[in-house]
């Protein structure tokens, strides 16, 4: 099936004036551009965590006088530099730690107004591990969104240990609080930029795509979302408490401080930021969990129940939801580092073994469904499971076996020639396609769409498709049913094909 969407290639819009909106808060100002849309930057949803502190839930803004400059982006959550290697991902992680407290806010960018026509809202969470990116990212430029009638919406969270560290004295999983306070906002105020609050999707991406299901799956999300989109997150990518306590305690030897949120929040940014740089590659597999994020990240979501296992049972039951992942997610963490084309066949078992309780019948299993792979390949492939595709295929089945809200499942398989063709569909590859991106930052021989130019009508068809969800909850294929398990692979052509990459599904499920 070939999916056809008008799109408009993105243009360079000028400012021509300002546009001011008043939220329960006070009035915000942002730019207006010749084409009627407009932008928000650093809108609070939330008070600044020194000010609630940064261990705390999130509270409430105080109200200000008068009119909120938001023409310009504001600060960033405190994080370090995030360095994958030979890629530029500066379009993907922003400009690092913008210093400045009042980061809790959001970025929106609102269609041309439409009297007395309420529009479809994305609320869009960014990746980073859980330890760095912002709305700043360049990746997330909302302007075709808001040409296409769509409020899009982006979200600042805490991150590292002031977002997901598990200390007693504080609430766990901080950062997801504050998402949730977001969309709490967004109900509240979106009407006032042309937004309908009846008619939000929560979308995210990586570690922000893995949130989303966090967020399905809490109960105080009901209410506050119609749809969802996952890209290349995990409906298994929680950590158990007993793996977060096995941070915590890193995180305790290297600060040197009581395990308690009020000794924590005393130590300063620059500290807390420092040692969460360092607590990578922490082997955070025990007697009942194997790792989620194969030591990329020391930081996740810390639940007692894995999201696709609620979402088994029911809750997130009525959503509409989009989710997929791209066909070479794990070539981002090895090709760029130079690690791709170095593998052997012990870093292929060592895959395995952090991430299955039977590593040998798993690896057994990807050499019978891919007979020309030599390690390298494998590898990736695996990897790439273990992060992503392992758990988006059982959040995937989870929510269809219920048959309330539709499910939409696809393979992103475009392959970009960024350095020298190797990295290939690659993580976040698929990022510049939904936000209808084309532009000269995404592209040269270390950017993430490499010097070849893809398909001309890719990035339409794709951000077209996205668009289309968010407004009707149909992407424009097949849903995903427990009797038809369909999956739209996109790339230079769209195919729908049941059962995708079944053998490796299949190889997960396999008990020691």
């Amino acid at each position: 099936m070939t999916i056809t969407a008008p799109f408009t290639p993105p243009a360079a819009s000028v400012p021509t004036s300002t546009r001011t909106v008043r939220t329960d808060r006070g009035a915000v100002t942002g730019i207006r551009y010749e084409d009627g849309t407009a932008v928000f930057h650093g809108i609070p949803y939330a008070a600044p965590p020194a000010d609630s502190g940064r261990f705390a839930p999130p509270r409430p803004h105080a109200p200000w006088t008068g009119d909120r400059d938001a023409t310009v982006p504001g600060p960033t959550a405190p994080q370090s530099e995030r360095n994958l290697g030979a890629i530029d991902m500066a379009p993907f992680f922003g400009p690092g730690w913008v210093r400045g407290e009042d980061y809790l806010t959001l970025t929106i960018r609102s269609p041309a107004p439409s009297a007395g026509r309420r529009l479809p809202v994305l609320v869009f969470v960014h990746g980073g591990g859980l330890v760095a990116g912002s709305t700043r990212g360049g990746l997330y430029d909302g302007a075709a969104f808001a040409r296409d009638g769509v409020v899009l919406v982006t979200v600042n969270y805490r991150l590292g240990i002031p977002g997901f560290l598990h200390l007693p004295g504080a609430p766990p999983n901080r950062g997801l609080l504050d998402v949730i306070a977001a969309l709490r906002w967004v109900q509240q105020n979106i009407a006032g930029f042309g937004g309908d609050p009846d008619r939000v999707t929560l979308g995210g991406q990586s570690a922000g795509g893995t949130l989303v299901g966090a967020v399905i799956a809490a109960p105080e999300s009901v209410g506050l979302l119609r749809r969802a989109i996952i890209q290349s997150g995990s409906g298994l990518g929680a950590f158990t408490p007993e793996q977060a306590g096995r941070v915590t305690r890193a995180a305790v030897g290297a600060l040197g401080v009581a395990p308690r949120a009020d000794a924590f929040d005393a130590v300063p940014d620059d500290r807390l930021v420092a040692v969460a740089a360092g607590l990578g590659g922490l082997d955070l597999r025990t007697a009942t969990a194997y790792d989620p994020l194969q030591g990329l990240s020391p930081f996740g979501v810390v639940l007692a129940e894995q999201p696709a296992h609620t979402v088994a049972a029911g809750r997130g039951a009525d959503l509409d939801l989009l989710l997929g992942t791209n066909a070479e997610e794990g070539n981002l963490y090895l090709v760029p580092s130079g690690a791709y084309a170095a593998s052997t066949d012990a870093d292929v078992r060592a895959v395995a073994a952090r991430a299955h309780p039977d590593p040998d019948a798993l690896v057994a299993a990807y050499r019978a469904a891919r007979p020309q792979a030599g390690p390298a390949e494998l590898r990736s492939a695996l990897l790439g499971d273990a992060l992503f595709g392992a758990g988006t295929r059982a959040l995937t089945r989870a929510h269809a076996a219920h048959r309330a809200g539709a499910t939409y499942s696809y393979l992103f398989e475009w392959r970009s020639h960024a350095l020298d063709g190797a990295l290939g569909a690659a993580h976040a590859t698929e990022l510049p396609f939904v936000f209808g991106l084309g532009r000269a930052l995404l592209r040269g021989p270390r950017a993430l769409l490499g010097t070849r130019p893809p398909p001309a009508d890719l990035a339409g068809r794709t951000h077209g498709s996205w668009v289309r969800f968010v407004r009707t909850g149909d992407p424009g294929w097949r849903p995903y049913t427990r009797d038809h398990p369909n999956t739209m692979r996109i790339g230079a052509r769209w195919i729908e094909q049941e059962d995708v990459r079944g053998a490796e599904r299949r190889a997960w499920e396999l008990t020691p």
